[in-house]
């Protein structure tokens, strides 16, 4: 009834506060929160998760956000994005910029009289965020160069159910991290690329007072950072599952020390050039439970190392070969025939992989639901036919400037992997019609194909695709053999298009206007 108020009359605010919790869009919730005053102030302590971008006076912006949303248990901050201040008309926008006023006068006074507007979160403003946000449990703060020990500390002190801080790009130093050793015993995940003012000490510390839970630790382009930390981790840090390296100051004493030390590693990622066989061979002995590995830019390791870890880690489901110049067809063979479970793989720029190495994983690996062949020369077109005979579940495939790869392989990837969702496709010269026709015929759930740069594939491909399966996104950049004829029956063959790159082709404008493209 008009005039009566049925809803706020009724019901208590953690009831209304529950309701709000069930609300999965940001939309939905700003719409609520307009209804009334009341609405609003229970709609803002039901908010968990705040992200800010870059902005003027980002501290004071930390400072009004504080004040709004209590509540939040995640807050991203990352200086990279640039995000306006919102803009509100009418009384309620007077409102607003008063209430700014007043704070970026309170905030200067603090700043005993400075009327430089900055425009990165200082250790100011990183002190209101841990005073204001005292729930916090996830921090991400992303390039905030400006931001010190000292704004560190405030977090660590103020925010003791601290679960996960990502420090990328941040300038901080040694004390704020064993700040949050000494504080933040809940901690489990921290990310720590980038943060050239760090050492050893720092990562000693942090290790030595959150041991106990940490789970997750990344480390990159950290100069001071060296195989001291890591003895340190494998000391004490029993319980972690999860390594990211990307570091050329690490070499195999500290990897050995987190394989040794760290039994329950179930993801482990390494771009270590000083890294050999060694610490590789002791990963496979101890790390029985290692379920994903990446090996990126290994100059010094070979076979060997492939051996053991097929030998010892039976539960590996993810392997990522890039730029290892040493491996061969001997070392995926033994991937194969001890990594039976393996689900994902990618070979990226191994030049002396061959054939026979992905035969082995097509006639072994029978769960493979990806592959990713990436600048792999040397290998041809009976590699496709064993994954094409033995890796039914297969629905992923990326090739890039495969040479060796043709029509034959392809199809026989279609007739065997019918359940293929994503086919993606760069600069193989080899593969033409005939291939992507076979795909359009057996592929029924195929959503994603791209064929960048194929020189030989054409309308007739198109048209089978169009007759056969229902695409979401479509990329053919760079196929000139494409005309309006393969556009036109993409278009009435696909109505849940959504994505299109036609870009370098000679299509005319009447062609696209038949597309049903969201």
């Amino acid at each position: 009834m008009r005039g009566h108020d049925r809803i706020n009359a009724c019901l208590p605010d953690e009831l209304i506060l529950e309701i709000f919790l069930y609300l999965d869009s940001k939309s939905t919730r700003d719409a609520c929160s307009l209804v009334c005053k009341r609405w609003l102030t229970l709609e803002r302590l039901s908010r968990t998760t705040i992200r800010i971008g870059a902005s003027g006076s980002p501290d004071l912006f930390v400072r009004l956000l504080s004040r709004r949303f209590a509540n939040a248990k995640s807050v991203h901050v990352d200086e990279r994005l640039s995000i306006p201040l919102p803009v509100q008309i009418g009384r309620r926008r007077r409102g607003y910029q008063s209430t700014l006023s007043s704070l970026r006068l309170h905030y200067m006074a603090e700043k005993n009289g400075s009327e430089d507007e900055s425009y990165n979160l200082s250790d100011l403003g990183l002190t209101a965020l841990g005073e204001g946000f005292i729930k916090l449990e996830k921090l991400s703060l992303i390039w905030c160069s400006n931001v010190t020990s000292m704004g560190l500390k405030s977090i660590a002190e103020n925010c003791r159910s601290l679960k996960s801080l990502d420090l990328q790009g941040c300038y901080v130093g040694d004390q704020g991290l064993a700040a949050i050793g000494e504080c933040c015993k809940k901690l489990e995940d921290l990310n720590l690329r980038f943060c050239e003012g760090l050492t050893d000490r720092g990562v000693v510390e942090l290790a030595l007072g959150c041991g106990n839970s940490l789970k997750v630790l990344g480390i990159a382009a950290c100069a001071k950072i060296t195989d001291v930390s890591l003895e340190a981790v494998g000391s004490h840090c029993k319980y972690l599952e999860s390594l990211s390296l990307d570091s050329e100051f690490i070499h195999d004493k500290g990897v050995l020390a987190v394989a040794q030390g760290c039994p329950l590693l179930k993801v482990l990622k390494l771009q270590c050039i000083n890294v050999t066989d060694e610490a590789l061979q002791a990963v496979g002995t101890c790390c029985l439970s290692l379920e994903l590995l990446a090996l990126n830019s290994f100059q010094r390791f070979t076979d060997m190392s492939l051996r053991a870890i097929g030998k010892g880690c039976k539960k590996l489901k993810n392997l990522t070969l890039s730029d290892c110049f040493f491996l061969s067809d001997k070392g995926l063979e033994a991937i194969a025939a001890g990594c039976s479970e393996l689900t994902h793989l990618e070979v990226n720029g191994c030049h002396n992989v061959g054939t026979m190495g992905l035969e082995s994983i097509g006639r072994s690996c029978r769960h493979l639901t990806e592959l990713a062949l990436l600048y792999c020369q040397r290998i041809g077109n009976y590699a496709l036919l064993e994954v094409g005979r033995g890796c039914k579940f297969l629905q992923a495939l990326h090739l890039v400037d495969c040479s060796s790869i043709g029509d034959e392989a392809i199809c026989c990837i279609a007739r065997g992997c019918r359940n293929l969702k994503k086919l993606h496709i760069r600069r193989c010269y080899e593969i033409g019609n005939k291939g992507i026709i076979a795909v359009g015929e057996n592929c029924r759930f195929l959503t994603d194909l791209s064929l960048r740069f194929c020189d030989r594939v054409g309308d007739a491909a198109l048209i089978a695709i169009g007759q056969g399966c229902s695409l979401h996104h479509l990329n053919v950049s760079g196929c000139h053999q494409i005309s309006d004829a393969g556009v036109i029956a993409i278009a009435r063959g696909c109505p849940e298009l959504s994505c299109l790159d036609v870009s370098v082709l000679q299509v005319r404008p009447l062609s696209l206007c038949v597309m049903n493209v969201r």
